[in-house]
């Protein structure tokens, strides 16, 4: 088992890394953007093309990750009365599950949309870039973190001593 979480963390690091990598040069961008506009009064053309695909790729690509170690943001109005009850983990896990499962949809629908892209021809419009890439993209990165709500919220629900191995 501690060979298959430590295989699972160094997965869910590559991620991370991408989305590292992408907001460096979305920062970089907008920097040279701001520094060629205001001295040079000559913008970037393909700036809002370059600064949406990286959000994108910023974003999704953290999901897993934030999935994993359970760091997406949450609403805690019922925490003392299930804290009463002792049902916390019952709830977590149930939680974790019914999320997973839900982005499901999502996920299957992006692929729909990246498909009509594909069959459309859509590229964007400064750098011709297909732009079902991204879409497929974002539809991996989002059942990557479907699949690892899922097993989390297993974890949670049967093996919770092993919750630990995911979360270092």
């Amino acid at each position: 088992m501690a060979l298959i979480a430590t295989l699972l963390r160094q997965l869910l690091w590559l991620p991370v890394v991408i989305a590292s990598v992408g907001l460096f040069g979305l920062m970089v961008l907008t920097f040279a953007d701001v520094l060629l506009r205001s001295a040079f009064n000559a913008p970037i053309e393909a700036a809002t093309e370059l600064v949406r695909i990286s959000m994108a790729i910023v974003v999704f690509s953290a999901l897993p990750m934030l999935a994993a170690r359970d760091e997406h943001i949450s609403v805690d109005l019922l925490d003392g009365l299930f804290q009463k009850f002792r049902l916390t983990r019952i709830r977590d896990g149930i939680i974790q599950i019914v999320c997973g499962v839900i982005l499901y949809f999502p996920a299957d629908r992006i692929i729909d949309l990246a498909e009509r892209e594909r069959g459309y021809g859509d590229r964007t419009e400064y750098l011709n870039i297909p732009t079902f890439y991204i879409g497929w993209f974002i539809a991996i990165m989002t059942f990557a973190a479907a699949a690892v709500m899922v097993v989390r919220g297993l974890v949670i629900l049967f093996a919770p001593s092993r919750l630990e191995l995911l979360e270092k």
